[in-house]
């Protein structure tokens, strides 16, 4: 069992499980048991609920975090045979919160993290799919704005109502890939619009 702020679960083994459920949160607690038991769930790890004490208490991320998660983040890729930001096969994330006991006004999941204009173009290729890598970018970008930025919902669905120039024989029931596209590729402008002159010189990452 891990005894640092990271627990890693996949492969068939965990660190943790349904009794750590004060340290992993539920879902943390749930996944690793699952893991344990052998149903075929994706790899992952979970940050410890210890992290967001210290950081209530610091207003600090704990030293030796960041390695942590890095080193975890290597095993994934390895495990997933993909890489995070890697162009041609890229590791897509979810993030998700968790407590012991669900709550109301617990942060909202974030999917798809590791998107980004590099990154979508390897996803569009891997999945031969263009409007589902655009429309998952667009969805990525929607949340972190939401969740991480703060950016009102009202302010990205403007930009979903914005018509884009379809091609003759595309279907008007679905959203094509020109649609998908221009939505993604105008929403982190929009994002990056909302930040402060001081976040947007030290070229935040979207």
């Amino acid at each position: 069992m891990s005894a640092g702020y990271v627990y890693y679960f996949g492969g068939g083994n965990a660190d943790g499980g349904k009794e750590d459920k004060e340290l992993l949160g539920g879902k943390g607690a749930n996944l690793a048991e699952m893991t344990r038991i052998g149903v075929p769930v994706p790899p992952g790890f979970t940050i410890t609920t210890d992290v967001c004490r210290h950081y209530m208490r610091h207003a600090s991320l704990p030293d030796g975090l960041n390695g942590e998660v890095a080193r975890s983040l290597s095993r994934l890729e390895e495990e997933m045979g993909k890489g995070f930001g890697d162009s041609a096969q890229p590791l897509l994330l979810s993030v998700r919160s968790g407590a012991a006991t669900s709550m109301p006004g617990m942060m909202d999941t974030i999917l798809n993290l590791g998107l980004n204009d590099e990154t979508v173009d390897g996803l569009a290729r891997a999945a031969g799919d263009r409007r589902f890598a655009f429309d998952s970018y667009r969805r990525f970008v929607q949340m972190y704005g939401d969740v991480v930025l703060g950016i009102e919902h009202a302010a990205f669905e403007r930009i979903l109502s914005i018509p884009a120039p379809e091609p003759a024989n595309s279907v008007s029931a679905n959203l094509s890939s020109t649609s998908a596209e221009t939505s993604a590729s105008t929403m982190p402008t929009l994002a990056a619009c909302q930040l402060s002159p001081l976040s947007l010189e030290r070229n935040t990452p979207l």
